[in-house]
């Protein structure tokens, strides 16, 4: 077997196309693998398939995987076919080794996409010794021919969150099926305007608004009223995990404000009030005995933020509502302006915090996806735009499938 044949098999050539020249340079670093077809060869019309013969040819080369530590490209002359059928025309074909306008090979896509999962993009090019932004073209086109094929038809229950492109600025909403738990969707900003440009992108990918039943959010009002106008049949759920965040919060703000009148009182004492009991130490549960002795707001807000979240072991809506009732009240008379706050948006919110009891749902499986996604922009040190954390996004949580050579 010759060389030109050798790398044909290796290659997966088959006729018409073969390996007419292989160039290996140690200068360059480097080895080209011209591919060509026999005079009379035909192709099938890119439209209809019919077999047609070559118009005429283009030059086109592609990187492909290194061989050894030596960088391979493959050459040839990729031609346009004149379709005998009429309504087709003179077609250019797609070569079997690569994509239509990329410069590289499908196997060498197939290891971007391995590389890009593991490690941040701009590591991956200088590995490849390509151009990131070459690799984000990679990225984007696999993301987007994959998801025009995702199936949103039995989507019935959604959550929602956003995540900062940067910091303080820039953010992007995320859209998830909860049953499913994958990201179907991922747009720039954070107002009400996402929520329809989910539902259009919902309905594109065979969804229906009407089949909505469930939705889990965080309280705010642009995600409420994006749903509210979108989404006729959602039930809205109100996080739990963000309704005692807004309770720590609170919580947080009263000891800093104490902690500036008695200092040494609560000195150090951060840690105490943002654990349950049961997962004290031994020395701040002495230390929370000792400070439950004094009359301070903090210890009012600790009590009250252990009560709210008792609310939560209720074993049905009913039972939730009355203790839920017996907190407002209380947090509502308690004196301290911050738990009053969250009282307040309690009641604002009433409906909403009662509908976990029927729908169970929770955004925790997001809050763990964002943590991971900005884990992964930190790595890299942020991205370029908004698409390139969308696109990334996808890639972690999309379950999508590329379609890829192995």
């Amino acid at each position: 077997m010759n060389q030109e044949a050798l790398f044909s098999a290796a290659l997966g050539i088959t006729p018409p196309w073969e390996v007419t020249a292989v160039t290996f340079s140690k200068e360059e670093k480097r080895l080209d693998i011209t591919i060509d077809f026999p005079r009379g060869s035909t192709f099938a019309c890119p439209v209809c398939g019919a077999e047609a013969k070559a118009y005429d040819t283009t030059e086109e080369t592609w990187r492909h995987l290194n061989f050894f530590q030596y960088d391979a490209y493959l050459h040839a002359r990729v031609p346009r076919v004149n379709c005998p059928k009429s309504g087709c025309g003179i077609k250019k074909i797609t070569v079997p080794w690569a994509r239509s306008g990329s410069g590289f090979t499908l196997l060498f896509e197939a290891l971007v996409m391995a590389l890009v999962r593991q490690m941040p993009v701009k590591a991956a090019a200088t590995i490849l010794g390509e151009h990131d932004t070459r690799i984000w073209r990679v990225i984007d086109h696999y993301v987007s021919t994959s998801r025009a094929k995702v199936d949103m038809s039995l989507v019935a229950r959604v959550g929602i969150d956003e995540t900062a492109a940067r910091r303080g600025q820039d953010y992007v909403t995320l859209f998830f099926d909860l049953d499913e738990r994958r990201l179907l969707f991922g747009t720039p900003g954070k107002d009400h305007q996402t929520v329809v440009a989910f539902a259009e992108d919902l309905t594109g990918h065979g969804g229906a608004k009407e089949n909505i039943t469930s939705a889990c959010i965080d309280m705010s009002k642009a995600f409420i009223k994006g749903l509210t106008e979108t989404f006729p049949n959602a039930a809205i759920t109100f996080d739990q995990f963000h309704l005692i965040q807004l309770m720590n919060d609170a919580l947080g703000k009263v000891r800093a404000e104490e902690a500036r009148l008695f200092p040494e009182l609560l000195k150090g004492t951060r840690y105490v009030w943002l654990k349950n009991p049961e997962n004290l130490t031994e020395r701040q549960d002495e230390n929370l005995v000792k400070l439950s002795h004094y009359n301070l707001k903090t210890g009012r807000a600790y009590r009250l933020k252990l009560a709210l979240q008792d609310v939560f072991f209720a074993q049905s809506r009913e039972e939730a509502e009355q203790l839920l009732k017996s907190w407002y009240y209380w947090a509502i008379r308690s004196q301290v302006e911050q738990v009053k706050r969250v009282a307040r948006t309690v009641k604002e919110h009433w409906n909403g915090i009662l509908n976990w009891f029927e729908s169970k749902l929770s955004n925790g499986f997001l809050e763990g996806i964002n943590s991971l996604l900005q884990a992964a922009k930190a790595r890299a040190r942020g991205y370029r735009s908004t698409k390139n954390l969308i696109n990334m996004a996808y890639m972690i949580a999309g379950k999508l499938d590329f379609g890829l050579p192995t």
